[in-house]
Order: structure tokens, then sequence, then C-alpha cells
């Protein structure tokens, strides 16, 4: 988580500006989708391999693309490239995000997985203080790329080292060990085969409502009515059954997630590229804003699974949505002229601090509510649905947005609709929380 953390951080706030650089901010959307949508197949193959075998292979297979994606990325010479290097780095997240999750599922007893899931967000406080803040003085005074050459550099031979650690030999995850790394135990039903056909397709249709959202011309258009198509066919194949209606129980965990980190992660795309592109913020001072959201998450995590433990999780998801939407409402208020660029660059931390609170009790409501040989299964539906819920809000939002500059608004008036509709889902995951309890 460290090392993931540090890179990530470190490249989000380097986006902005390489799409700048390579004429492409129209293609934003596309740079981000591609992450995201590369992540619904690795959630998915990662949670099922881990149900089959044990976390540490697909960690591994993580963590060695993580390295040659930065290199991909680096090297760009097209906004496509660029999104080509997010597409395997989206890939290699999904893989490790899940295999960490399942195998803490797998390992832990449930008193202790809040606690542990808190310790993996204190994993990020180190390379929130330095990744975000370096990353924004390399880019002012030299380049972006040198954002991504750099981290590959620092990242490989941590990565070389952590898979020959994960490639020791462990008891199969059947014998039910303790180092087994998870996996289903003696006599109990082994983990199905991965409907790896359907989640590329599911990442395919992902990556085409992302294209789509960028322009309001036929072959946009066409691209997002595919799109959709797509997610509304094959979605549901990866999900528990009930999840769009909010079922009580696991399916409304998994809507939880998706909700909850589609509105965080919009915010974290949008909020940087209008500070930059149209009020003119230093890469610094957004790389500031960066470290202080993943400080602040990290601190509440801390908080829900130390100070807050006897708390119902229910209720602090319902607390940490209502953060997130005042946090939005800040982002609405910083789209006006004569507000403060501080104002719109808040938003990014305090919908942090309510992403810290709720995403963890999410898991634990979704592992309590799973059997322990389905929880690499349900770590990957939680995968799934956070990537769509990524990918649908962010494209709804890019949507309003470049409806609103065809219509002749000024951007800032269009960020500021977008933003507006990104209230709706932390008020519905408020409303929807009771559902999830764990009684």
């Amino acid at each position: 988580m460290f090392l993931t953390g540090f890179a990530a951080l470190a490249v989000v706030p380097t986006l902005p500006t390489a799409a700048r650089d390579l004429d492409g901010v129209s293609l934003f959307p596309v740079v981000a989708g591609c992450f995201v949508a590369a992540g619904l197949f690795g959630g998915v193959l990662g949670g099922h391999w881990a149900d089959r075998s044990g976390a540490r292979r697909p960690l591994a297979l993580g963590m060695v693309l993580s390295v040659l994606t930065l290199l991909v990325s680096a090297s760009s010479v097209s906004v496509w490239q660029l999104a080509a290097g997010r597409f395997v780095d989206g890939l290699a997240a999904g893989l490790v995000a899940v295999s960490v999750t399942t195998a803490i599922g797998q390992t832990y007893p449930e008193h202790l997985r809040p606690r542990m899931l808190a310790l993996l967000s204190a994993g990020w406080v180190l390379p929130s203080l330095l990744g975000p803040p370096l990353a924004g003085l390399v880019v002012q005074w030299w380049s972006w790329r040198a954002v991504f050459y750099g981290l590959a550099a620092l990242t490989a031979l941590p990565a070389v080292a952590l898979v020959l650690v994960l490639r020791r030999p462990v008891p199969h995850p059947s014998a039910g060990g303790p180092g087994a790394g998870g996996g289903p135990g003696a006599g109990q039903v082994p983990a199905e085969r991965p409907p790896l056909l359907v989640a590329g397709l599911l990442s395919a249709g992902a990556a085409l409502g992302q294209y789509g959202a960028s322009a309001w011309d036929p072959r946009h258009l066409a691209a997002v009515a595919a799109g959709v198509v797509l997610l509304v066919g094959f979605a549901p194949r990866l999900l528990p059954r009930g999840t769009w209606r909010g079922a009580r129980g696991l399916p409304v965990t998994v809507l939880l997630r998706g909700l909850t980190s589609g509105t965080y992660f919009a915010v974290e795309a949008l909020v940087p590229l209008m500070l930059i592109t149209e009020r003119r913020v230093d890469a610094v001072v957004v790389g500031a804003a960066f470290t202080a959201s993943a400080v602040l998450w990290a601190g509440a995590s801390w908080v829900q699974g130390r100070v807050l433990q006897h708390v119902a999780r229910h209720r602090l998801v319902t607390a940490g949505a209502l953060v997130m939407a005042a946090a939005v409402a800040l982002a609405v208020a910083g789209c006006s002229g004569g507000a403060p660029p501080v104002t719109a660059a808040a938003a990014m931390p305090l919908s942090a601090v309510g992403m810290g609170l709720l995403d963890p009790c999410v898991t634990v409501l979704s592992l309590g509510h799973s059997p322990p040989h389905r929880q690499g299964h349900t770590t990957s539906a939680l995968q799934t649905n956070m990537n769509l819920g990524q990918v649908v809000v962010l494209a709804l939002a890019s949507a309003v947005l470049n409806a609103c500059l065809a219509a002749g608004a000024g951007p800032l008036g269009g960020y500021r609709a977008a933003f507006a509709l990104l209230l709706l889902p932390p008020l519905l995951v408020a409303a929807l929380a009771v559902r999830a309890r764990g009684d």
C-alpha cells in the first residue's frame, strides 16, 4: 500500500498538466476513464484468482505491472498513449487492491478487520506528505515526464523484492493454514472460474462511455450508446443480485461503494482540472490539496477503527456521506469567479474525510455479509462496482460539463453544474446506509 500510494499520489496531480501539454484536455475523461475501466477487469481477475489459489500471485503481478505502466506513461507522445499507460495502471491497481483486501478478509478475524484497514490507510500518510508536493515541484521546475520516470526508478527495486518474497512456498489455501493467504477451506465449495469475457466487455463499455462523454458529435454519442448497452447488459452478471435496487445486506453495500467512490473520484478528477485550466492555480497548490486529502483520509480511517470502533458501521457510513455532500457543496461554491480558488480546493480534503469514515465501514459490512469461501468474490464485486461508479459518475458529470460548454455557458458555469450533479450520490448513500446494517 505504501508503494501504491506513493506512485498514485505523485502521478494523479500531474495528469491535468500532461493532458494539456499533449493537447488532450477535452479527452481528460478518457485518460481518467481508462484507469477505472481496466480496474474493472483487474478486480474481477484478482478476486477470483485469490479465491482459487490465494492472494499472493495476483498481488505480485499487480506490482510488476505498476512499474511497467509508469514507463509507458512517461514516454507518451500523445494523449492516447497516456491513456494506454493509465489503462495498464488500472489493471495493476485492480489486482493489488482486491488481493490485499481479500487477504485481510481471509486471514484476520472480524474484530481486527477495521484496524487492519485503518493500518493500510496509514500506509498512505508518508506518500501523501511527500508525493504530491514533490511531483508539483518537478512539474513546475522540470517536466511531468520526469515524475513518471522517477517513480519507475524508485518503485522497480522494491517491487522486485516484494515479488521474490511472495514467491516463497506457503501452504495451499485449501489447507486452511494461517499462511495460506486466503482461499476456500477444506470441504468448502471451490471458487468458480472468473467471468473474464464478461469483465472484458464491461471494461470496454466503461471505456466507450468515458470517450463518448468528451464531446457531443454523432461519433461520441454512438460511443455513449454502445457503452451503456454493454454496462447495462453485463454489469449485473458481476454484482450480487439486487445491487442496483439497494437490496438489504451485501447488495446495498456494493451499491454504496459505487456511489461513494464515484463521487470522490469525480471530485478528485474535475476539481484539479478546473483549478489548473480555469483558475490558473499552480501545480504545487493542487499537489498540496492531494496531500491534505490523503492525510485526512488516513486520519478519519484511524478514527473509525480506533476511536469509533463501537459505533454501528452503518451510522458511520451515513456520517461520512453527509461530510462528502458538504465537500461537493464547497466545489460548487468554488466555481464562482468571485470565490478564491482555495474554496474549491478545500472540497478535496473534506471529501477525503468522508471517505475515510465510511469506506472501511462499507468493506467491513460487505465481508460480514459474505461466507468465508466467497470473500474474494465479494471483494471483486466491491471493486467492480467501485470502478463502475467512478466511470458512470465521472461520465455523467463530464457530459453535463460538455453540454454546458456546447450551449455557450462559460467554463466555470459548466463546472458548477457538473459539481451540483455530484450532490445526489452522497445524499442517496446517507439514506440507504441503514439497509447495510450487520444485524
